[in-house]
């Protein structure tokens, strides 16, 4: 459940838990590959007139490729997430804030979601601390050993 109505809050916080599939829209124009859906768990809970905190967690795994060796690899994204939501037009212009309209009956909590799992996912990924990577002259994969090229002598 990513929309929340606001009239449901009068009651107190309302728990929020959602699976997102890996081909929903929320997640279209973003570089990353979810392996698995994505699972959403948290509480939105009102704060003030039209001002709305919602504290959560996302976890999944995304497929990825390793910036040096090039290998695929699964990364397991684990994140706490804080998000303001506010109908106030001067809290707007803090980029920390998603905006509401003032009539708003209802809180999406996609875009937020979107954006949060984006920050998280490493945009430089390592199959491990220490890959060594590829040869740059044969391409070999150095974390299976020396390429034959190592054993050369530079010829520059």
């Amino acid at each position: 459940m990513l929309t929340v109505d606001v009239r449901d809050l009068r009651h107190g916080p309302i728990a929020t838990r959602a699976q997102v599939a890996v081909d929903d829209p929320i997640f279209a124009g973003l570089d990353l590959q979810l392996a698995e859906p994505l699972r959403v768990d948290g509480k939105l809970q009102a704060t003030g007139a039209g001002e709305y905190f919602w504290q959560g967690h996302l976890a999944a795994d995304v497929r990825a490729t390793c910036r040096r060796c090039l290998a695929e690899l699964l990364l397991p994204v684990s994140a706490e997430v804080g998000v303001m939501f506010s109908a106030d037009p001067d809290a707007q212009d803090d980029p920390g804030v998603y905006p509401l309209a003032p009539t708003a009956s209802a809180i999406n909590l996609g875009e937020a979601v979107r954006e949060e799992l984006a920050l998280v996912v490493p945009g430089y990924p390592l199959c491990r601390d220490d890959c060594k990577g590829l040869c740059a002259r044969c391409g070999a994969d150095l974390n299976a050993g020396p390429c034959a090229c190592a054993a050369t002598p530079d010829n520059t």
